[in-house]
């Protein structure tokens, strides 16, 4: 009988693991969107009819900073907005339409959405019937285009199409606009992303230092030549725009999901978030000077950063069409007849790489946002990224780690784990203090406690350890699962990307054979219930683990094994020393 329910057992989960394979087939892989399609369509120079016409209306102009600065109370549908403009660099390849100049799509070609599709680029900005995400930019106020023309202004550009040449390191993008005797030049300065001394494979890695430092900005310049014969006005506003869809770039499908929202710097706090349930309730509106406005996803994040030494009044709000809204409007800039003027800002779109975000604006690298622990998690970072620099896989960067961060805690795991050792070789005599007293659970404690006491054990002993290590790992936790590092990366054999589940579940099952090994060296709980939980532990965290991150699940299964080796040697011992006595 005993044989026949072990088969029956090993043929049960056989069958349920090809059921789980089958469905991972079936459902696992995401397909890939429409609108992907029409965006490499478009940033190909190929038409396509499934983008609206127009990205803004004077709806999506900042409210009037003054009396003079009116706008129409109602939105206006905006003319027909000509040709995309396309343009592409060795990093980026995006969409500016021509009315209002704003960047509708952007996707990051060193970035693809899916690692079976190298030819698609991630969706940063989207401007389609299924998700809404653009940056824009104009001139408000008293004579500002966006403000004095109904809609958006409409920019002409001598071409259509742009391309980073090989060799250039910058490439200039000039829209033209004239209202009233006064021209506007909006001119977008792209950089080149890779450095060229690097190799294939080192830019394929997406080494740190194959990267410029400028190679996810966008520098945006407005150039006023005032040639009317009255003096000029107006502010400068960014904003960037976002409906309430769901993050693309989210790869958890186990409840435990990254920010998505709006975050600003402040004087008072250097990062500060604005969900889009803190839109919902009301605005923030606060004077700032320097600093800037972001919009976070997972691995990636999108800000405007304005002139350090101005002061801009920053402000989130809700359109009626359900768009969230985070930007801000600087000061008054005014221009003589006759005279000449020029203001600028610069647009990040890309992944969160914490050093250059820092260099580009203080607090930006806090939008790689690791949670309340980010003062122990950006150490841990720093040492992986060191790691990574010497073995060259994030794989077995996270099993180094793993080693040192359990090497620098031996210590206090010895000292839990011979206090469970000692635990497990009193429970003989526990369990006769049990058989003894019956029911009578008063008269049970005393006898428990006489024999802790009698042998020394602390009955926290094991816990409190544990409670002094766990801030380390809930930051290495944060730490693996919000680094655009570990996105695609791969380790060996099956793991091609460390930023997804394991395909065929082999991790998540290897982790919980390792944990039903630390149960099996752990001491038998005293209560039969709490025994009985104890023993579904192991199922309920490889189920749960299904569907991690296979760089998390590997942090797990090296931290189990590393733990079940220190404690049967531990055990071991302790067990041998009460042998001989």
């Amino acid at each position: 009988m005993d044989i026949q329910r072990s088969i029956l057992i090993v043929a049960l989960a056989a069958v349920s693991y090809m059921l789980v394979l089958q469905w991972n087939k079936d459902y696992g892989q995401p397909e890939l969107p429409a609108q992907t399609a029409s965006f490499n369509q478009q940033t190909q120079g190929l038409p396509d009819t499934s983008v609206p016409a127009a990205s803004g209306t004077s709806a999506d102009v900042p409210p009037a900073q003054s009396a003079s600065a009116s706008l129409p109370s109602t939105q206006q549908p905006a003319a027909a907005n000509g040709q995309m403009i396309q343009v592409k660099t060795d990093v980026l390849s995006l969409a500016i339409d021509p009315r209002g100049g704003d960047v509708v799509q952007l996707g990051l070609t060193q970035y693809p959405l899916r690692q079976d599709r190298p030819d698609v680029p991630f969706p940063l900005f989207e401007h389609d019937q299924q998700r809404t995400y653009l940056a824009q930019s104009g001139l408000t106020g008293t004579d500002g285009p966006d403000a004095a023309v109904a809609g958006r202004p409409l920019y002409s550009s001598s071409k259509t199409e742009y391309q980073l040449a090989d060799g250039q390191d910058q490439l200039v993008v000039d829209l033209s606009f004239a209202h009233e005797g006064v021209n506007y030049i909006k001119r977008f300065t792209f950089h080149r992303g890779l450095k060229a001394d690097c190799s294939e494979k080192e830019k394929a890695q997406k080494k740190l230092d194959c990267i410029n430092p400028n190679a996810y900005q966008v520098d945006v310049s407005y150039l006023i030549d005032n040639q009317s014969a009255k003096a000029w006005s107006g502010s400068l506003f960014a904003q960037l725009k976002r409906d309430a869809s769901a993050d693309p770039s989210s790869t958890t499908a186990t409840g435990v999901s990254t920010y998505l929202g709006a975050a600003v710097w402040t004087p008072e706090k250097a990062y500060t978030k604005v969900s889009m349930k803190d839109m919902d309730k009301e605005s923030f509106k606060q004077s700032v000077q320097g600093g800037w406005v972001a919009w976070l996803q997972h691995y990636f994040v999108t800000a405007w950063v304005p002139a350090k030494g101005e002061t801009h009044n920053v402000m989130t709000r809700k359109d009626s069409q359900g768009n969230y809204i985070v930007g801000f409007t600087g000061p008054t800039l005014n221009v003589a007849p006759g005279a000449k003027a020029e203001t600028s800002l610069t647009l990040y779109a890309g992944p969160k790489l914490q050093k250059y975000l820092g260099e580009l604006s203080p607090g930006l690298e806090l939008t790689v946002d690791y949670g309340p622990l980010w003062f122990i998690a950006q150490p841990i970072f720093w040492l992986l990224q060191h790691i990574h620099s010497l073995v060259g896989n994030w794989g077995w960067s996270i099993i180094l780690l793993t080693m040192v961060i359990k090497l620098a805690f031996f210590p206090l795991s010895a000292a839990s784990y011979k206090s469970m050792a000692r635990m497990r070789a009193v429970s003989p005599k526990m369990q006769a203090i049990k058989e003894q007293h019956g029911d009578d659970r008063q008269k049970m404690s005393q006898a428990m406690m006489e024999l802790y006491k009698k042998e020394k054990i602390n009955p926290l002993g094991g816990c409190l350890p544990i409670l002094v290590q766990m801030p380390v790992f809930l930051s290495l936790y944060w730490v693996l699962l919000e680094s655009v590092e570990m996105r695609q990366a791969p380790w060996l054999g099956w793991i091609i990307d460390l930023s997804v589940k394991d395909p065929f579940f082999i991790l998540p099952i290897i982790m919980g054979g390792t944990m039903l090994v630390q149960q099996m060296l752990n001491p038998t709980p005293p209560d039969p219930m709490q025994a009985k939980v104890m023993k579904l532990m192991p199922v309920i965290f490889t189920f749960f683990f299904l569907w991690f991150p296979a760089g998390l699940v590997l942090y797990w299964v090296i931290n189990n094994c590393l733990s079940i080796t220190q404690q049967w040697y531990i055990t071991r011992q302790i067990e041998g020393a009460a042998k001989k006595a």
